[in-house]
């Protein structure tokens, strides 16, 4: 098995590429080790020392590291924990704890505009980060305000904000005129 990786813009985050599929739809985010219970391998992963978070994708591993760690010290023993892993057969996700699309869901007068905003995101955005080892779904709306949830290796890129304000606001106001800004939100 060879396991490729990819640096990211965020340098405290790593894609890693196993070459098979890692979930069938969706994605799962396991922002501390706490939450990785029902993952066989986020658990592998954050068993390696300095492993902050962990994302995966359909096809990528996404790892963050602390700031105390190199990826030089770590990489290796990450590559082997999720080489064991797969040579396993263990499940990625344990038991009915499957993947989410990730938007939240929204119920009120705004179903139509949220709709748009939820189709722009799955169709010209979420691709777009998947391809920098992240995602970012819809939160919620309020009076104009789009609020999103970065995950993988969009959650504390130095250029997240730069994405947010520049990339995403700017798209969504051109096409949904009710839009008027953009939030990041921490889950």
């Amino acid at each position: 098995m060879f396991i490729q990786t990819e640096s990211t813009p965020n340098p405290a985050t790593l894609k890693f590429l196993p070459g098979q599929s890692v979930l069938d739809a969706g994605t799962a985010d396991f922002p501390a080790a706490e939450a990785a219970g029902g993952s066989p391998l986020a658990q592998r992963i954050f068993a390696v020392d300095g492993v902050r978070g962990v994302f995966f994708g359909t096809d990528f591993v996404t790892v963050t590291k602390a700031d105390t760690v190199e990826w030089d010290h770590i990489k290796p023993a990450l590559l082997g924990a999720i080489m064991e892993h797969f040579q396993s057969g263990d499940p990625v996700m344990a038991g009915e704890g499957g993947a989410a699309s990730g938007h939240a869901e929204h119920t009120g007068e705004d179903g139509e505009i949220v709709g748009q905003i939820k189709e722009l995101l799955d169709t010209r955005v979420r691709p777009a980060v998947a391809q920098d080892g992240g995602d970012i779904t819809f939160h919620g709306f309020d009076r104009g305000v789009v609020y999103l949830h970065m995950q993988g290796a969009c959650a504390g890129c130095p250029s997240s904000t730069l994405t947010l304000k520049m990339g995403i606001e700017n798209l969504l106001r051109h096409y949904i005129p009710e839009v008027t800004e953009v939030r990041p939100v921490a889950v």
